[in-house]
Parts: structure tokens; C-alpha cells; sequence
């Protein structure tokens, strides 16, 4: 029989099952109002897995639900994907990856909820997406409006971001108006919201205030950065946003969190979530 070392197991599992999940979420659920296909024959999935044995599988499995390395710091992850160029078989991945780790959610853009709602259903991975990104300048009824399809599409948590120009331009009336809509609308379907305040582009009384708006309009956390603007989550603003808000709130600290090291930091200054795209790597360098 033709030897395999486990690494490369565990790469031909991963596709196998990434590509499953992908053939299973382009066929209908059965609803009413779908046309009735029959089901998935045999040599659909043969198709589909036949470049894997040919590459030298001689036996396939899963690998889904396998114990993380380090499950209390894998529930305090978003398993983020918002690069503007993912595709379906990377999302398909990155739900892959939240199955086998147990991450607190997938974080993906609002295009991507209805695949990951398909993916992860009956995981109890939630899905978490954004709102008003990456800029925050959009107007409040938009906001509202992408926040109602997101959670329609699935989403369970909303990553909303700020306007930042208002802020700056210290119309807090604004600013508060708009957190307050889309709270509003996120617990009216019991959805978590997270308001992105883009640290790197304010002052320290800025973020002070951008901290007190999102408290007062009724956010669950407050998150650092988008990981599209100037800087990514520091320890020292997420100290300063942790003795804002106080014990009740949630801080999540995002963008350029690469490593173990980095997400201990981050959790020892106050966070309680962490978001990061490099989640598999932080947990192996945690289990060391």
C-alpha cells in the first residue's frame, strides 16, 4: 500500500471536504418554492474528488469537528475572510476551518452570508459580516438596509463601521443616530453589533468618543480597525477602549493580528473577540 505522511492527509481531507460542501451548497435545500432536482448521484462526487485519488489518495475521510488546539482562544476568534477577491472555494475553506477549530464565527463580506449560512448549517458556528464597509460612508438607510438582507441571508453578528468623517467633523449627533439604527435593527432579531471605530484615523479623544457613542446608542462591542485603513488594532487602544466602555461591553481588537503572541497581547490589554485571518496559524503556534 502507498504510504502518505499525515500532512499530506490532512491537505487531500481538507479538499475533498471543501469540495463536498461546495457541491452540496449548489444544490436546492428542498424548499417548496424550489424546482425539484433529484438527489446527487455517486458520480457527481466522483467527479468531483477524482483529481484528489489521482494525486495519490488511496483512502478518504473528514476530518470535520476535530477538537481545536486551543478552544478557549478559538472561541474568541472571528475567522475572517474580506478580501475583495475571495472565491467560493475559499470561503468554502474558511468554513471548513471553523468547523474542525470552533472559532467564535466566520467573518466574511455581506455577498458571502447566504454560502456560509448553507456551510455552516447545523455547525452552531455563527456567521459574522459587515456593514458599511470599509469606509463607513454610507448613508445611514443603507446601512439599515444591508444590515436587514445580511441577517435575512443569515448573519448573526454585524461588524458595522462608523462614519469617521462625522465623527471627526464632531457631529456626534449623527454618529450616535446612525449606531443607533442599526442596533436597533440588530436586536430586533436578536443579532450581535460590533461598531468599527478605525482607530489608526483618530485621536485619542476621539476614540474616547467614538467609544462613549457606541455605548450610549447600544452596541454589544466596539472593534478596532477594518484592516483596510492606516493601522490595525493596537494594545494600547484596546486598553483605552476596555476602560471606556467597562466590563459590559465587548472589545474586539482586528487587523494585523498575525500570531499567538499578537492575540495574547491583545486579549491581556482587554479584548474579548479577536478577529484575524491567520486564526489556524495563531492556534498551532498556541499549541507549541
Amino acid at each position: 500500500m502507498m504510504q502518505i505522511d499525515e500532512q499530506a492527509l490532512e491537505r487531500i481531507i481538507e479538499e475533498v471536504t471543501r469540495q463536498l460542501l461546495l457541491v452540496l451548497q449548489e444544490r436546492p435545500s428542498g424548499s417548496d418554492d424550489s424546482p425539484h432536482l433529484p438527489p446527487l448521484s455517486a458520480r457527481d462526487f466522483v467527479d468531483r474528488v477524482q483529481p484528489v485519488v489521482s494525486a495519490g489518495a488511496d483512502r478518504l475521510g473528514t476530518t470535520l469537528g476535530v477538537a481545536p488546539t486551543d478552544g478557549r482562544l478559538a472561541h474568541m476568534i472571528d475567522h475572517t475572510l474580506l478580501k475583495p477577491d475571495a472565491t467560493q472555494d475559499q470561503i468554502a475553506q474558511l468554513c471548513f476551518e471553523a468547523r474542525k477549530h470552533g472559532f467564535a464565527s466566520v467573518c466574511v463580506n455581506p455577498a458571502h452570508v447566504r454560502l456560509c449560512a448553507e456551510l455552516l448549517k447545523g455547525s452552531g458556528v455563527p456567521i459574522c459580516t459587515v456593514i458599511g464597509f470599509p469606509l463607513g460612508a454610507t448613508a445611514t438607510d443603507v446601512k439599515v438596509f444591508e444590515t436587514q438582507q445580511s441577517i435575512r441571508d443569515g448573519a448573526s453578528e454585524l461588524d458595522m463601521v462608523i462614519n469617521v468623517g462625522a465623527l471627526k467633523s464632531r457631529d456626534y449627533e449623527l454618529v450616535e443616530r446612525d449606531i443607533a439604527s442599526i442596533a436597533r435593527t440588530c436586536h430586533a432579531a436578536s443579532t450581535i453589533l460590533k461598531v468599527i471605530i478605525e482607530a489608526a484615523l483618530l485621536t485619542d479623544e476621539e476614540k474616547v468618543a467614538a467609544c462613549q457613542l457606541a455605548k450610549v446608542a447600544g452596541a454589544d462591542f466596539v472593534k478596532t480597525s477594518t484592516g483596510f485603513g492606516p493601522g490595525g488594532a493596537t494594545a494600547e487602544d484596546v486598553a483605552l477602549m476596555r476602560r471606556v466602555v467597562g466590563p459590559s461591553m465587548g472589545v474586539k481588537a482586528a487587523g494585523g493580528i498575525r500570531s499567538h503572541a499578537d492575540a495574547q497581547k491583545m486579549i491581556a490589554a482587554g479584548a474579548s473577540r479577536i478577529g484575524a485571518s491567520a486564526s489556524v496559524r495563531i492556534l498551532q503556534e498556541a499549541g507549541k
